[in-house]
């Protein structure tokens, strides 16, 4: 069965950090590629990052670049977004999710076969 479970969310201040976690069963990650989803409450779902086979397919959407950072570990069946210096509007639901092959950029969700259920991110004081 395959399925992908994100961990890693919680409440943090403005300025903190965050690791989430992708870990899937039933396929490997390694011939994949992952991306990153967010959808805040009233708002359309939208890309935040992706990895594809190794460090030279990275996207990173604008609301993303300098603070996050994708990676991915092949042994541990595992992708991970860390997350720095937070704002407010990164308060979101995140999603992970899988397509097979290799892209250097994937940000729209519709490019994707396969979703994990979640994670809540809310950065607040």
């Amino acid at each position: 069965q395959v399925q992908l479970v994100e961990s890693g969310g919680g409440l943090v201040q403005p300025g903190g950090s965050l690791r989430l976690s992708c870990a899937a069963s039933g396929f490997t990650l390694e011939d994949h590629t992952i991306g990153w989803f967010r959808q805040a409450p009233g708002r359309q779902r939208e890309g935040v990052s992706s990895i594809g086979f190794s460090d030279a397919s990275i996207y990173y959407a604008d609301l993303a670049k300098g603070r996050f950072t994708i990676s991915k570990n092949n042994a541990k069946n595992t992708v991970y977004l860390q997350m720095n210096s937070l704002k407010p509007e990164d308060t979101a639901v995140y999603y992970c999710a899988a397509t097979w092959g290799d892209y250097v950029s994937l940000p729209h969700d519709y490019q994707y076969d396969y979703w994990g259920q979640g994670t809540q991110v809310t950065v607040s004081s």
